[in-house]
């Protein structure tokens, strides 16, 4: 047994070692041209490796096909590229696609060096995350780029169809992949989740079409309709890759995916089209931290050093002042502020939560009446809770109120944050005219005005009558 083996290991030992030395001359031209230019890989392709016959039977083959890695980009090399960018180049796994569309976005984004810093700098908060979590799926790391095409990498981002965050989930797709809705959080915007969520989707539809390219179609216009695309071709007898589906698609699906690649072509040659990256640090950004209890934003933001503006910039997802939930609720922060964050709140002493909660139950119930019971003002509880001015609160709606006394409280229960509505209604003011002003939809501050005939008694009605037959 133990001869067997020795055989075996020198077999590999010089299996591997023929396939070394077949590669290093591919390996040192490679070496050579990345010191001419920084930003370009080359690496060894197909086409060169079928040049050498010796390679196709040889078997030295088996041991190089037992070494290779199944992913674009190994996780335990994640820190070889110093640079976010080359990191990134390094995993590019989906076909090119060459067409007018390509070419015009290109020419539109590499003119436009302004737009490329800002929604780089948005994208270093993030893009290191997104990288690593592609990289464990073993998916192609170009997809990292879509944010950019989505939202411009900005969580706040909603769309007039609705769809928020930066993957831009619609309310329906976003329940369908356990991304929380409610009137605390909203998932779609959280950095994790909504990262977490979308190379789920992104993954499912690349199962179901077995073509990238398709799969960023029906991410964009909906596997259904891309579904009915491919039958459709395919009962004309005709192809059905992107380009052959493309007359069939809308024209924001259509321009889609050549906006993807425009990107792609100048994260992967910038120099080329005479534009100057930022350097993303290829180090994480931010790091996760357990929420042990209700917090204050502003009071999370204090411990860990850091602006409301750049804490709220790594958590999204919460739309209230108060950061509820159980303890798989977590925040990020930097990692340099992390470390503060623990160091403070050890010291702080004092309630890390101002507020509470208060259902209200009748309509007589008024924002002016509850600032005045909490010791506030009416401004502070329509901004804690998302309410326009001049709005009616709906008996059965769940508010945020200040907490009037302290160590009497406590937390906002999980099941009471995730059941919580807010509901309310324009108020109506009599004019001069008579008639009531109403807005034409709940919560929105401009829009169509009607006009409602404000209620008269029958006596005044009666009485208009009597004075027009006279």
């Amino acid at each position: 047994m133990q001869a067997s083996n020795r055989s075996k290991h020198t077999a590999k030992t010089a299996a591997l070692a023929a396939l070394v030395a077949l590669l290093a001359p591919f390996a040192s031209h490679a070496l050579e041209h990345d010191l001419d230019d920084a930003h370009v890989l080359t690496p060894i392709s197909a086409a060169t490796l079928s040049t050498l016959p010796s390679l196709q039977k040889n078997p030295a083959l088996d041991v190089a096909a037992s070494l290779k890695a199944s992913k674009p980009a190994r996780a335990d090399d994640e820190y070889h590229e110093k640079d976010l960018w080359g990191r990134i180049r390094s995993g590019y796994a989906i076909p090119d696609l060459n067409s007018e569309l390509v070419t015009r976005n290109t020419t539109w984004l590499s003119a436009r060096p302004d737009h490329i810093a800002t929604t780089s700098a948005r994208a270093s908060l993030y893009l290191f995350y997104v990288v690593s979590e592609l990289e464990k799926r073993g998916m192609p790391t170009e997809l990292a780029l879509l944010p950019f095409i989505e939202s411009g990498f900005n969580p706040q981002a909603l769309s007039r169809a609705n769809a928020a965050g930066m993957w831009q989930f619609v309310p329906g797709t976003g329940r369908d992949f356990n991304l929380k809705q409610d009137a605390f959080k909203d998932e779609r915007r959280g950095v994790m989740e909504s990262t977490d969520a979308a190379l789920s989707y992104l993954q499912r539809l690349y199962d179901m079409f077995g073509d990238w390219q398709l799969a960023l179609a029906a991410y964009n216009w909906g596997e259904g309709s891309v579904q009915r695309a491919v039958a459709r071709n395919r009962a004309a007898g005709k192809p059905t890759d992107f380009e052959s589906l493309s007359p069939l698609m809308p024209t924001e699906t259509r321009e889609y995916v050549p906006k993807l690649q425009a990107m792609k072509n100048i994260i992967g040659n910038p120099a080329q089209y005479r534009v100057s990256l930022p350097i993303i640090d290829n180090t994480p950004y931010f790091t996760a931290v357990d929420k042990t209890s209700d917090i204050d934003m502003t009071i999370a933001a204090q411990l860990a050093e850091l602006s409301i503006d750049e804490f709220k910039a790594l958590n999204p997802q919460f739309k209230r002042p108060v950061i509820t939930g159980d303890e798989q609720t977590k925040i990020l922060l930097p990692k340099e502020n992390a470390d503060k964050f623990h160091l403070n709140l050890a010291q702080w002493g004092k309630d890390l939560s101002t507020w509470t909660v208060h259902k209200i139950t009748s309509a007589k119930e008024n924002i002016s009446s509850l600032a005045s019971r909490f010791h506030t003002t009416p401004d502070v509880i329509r901004q804690a809770n998302n309410l326009p001015q001049r709005s009616l609160l709906k008996a059965g709606s769940t508010i945020l109120v200040p907490k009037i006394s302290t160590g009497t409280y406590s937390d906002i229960a999980p099941e009471v944050a995730d059941n919580a509505t807010v509901a309310f209604e324009p108020e109506r003011t009599v004019g001069k005219s008579g008639y009531k002003r109403a807005g034409a939809n709940a919560g929105s501050k401009s829009g169509p005005v009607s006009l409602v005939k404000a209620r008269v008694s029958r006596d005044s009605i009666k009485s208009r009558n009597r004075k027009k037959s006279n």
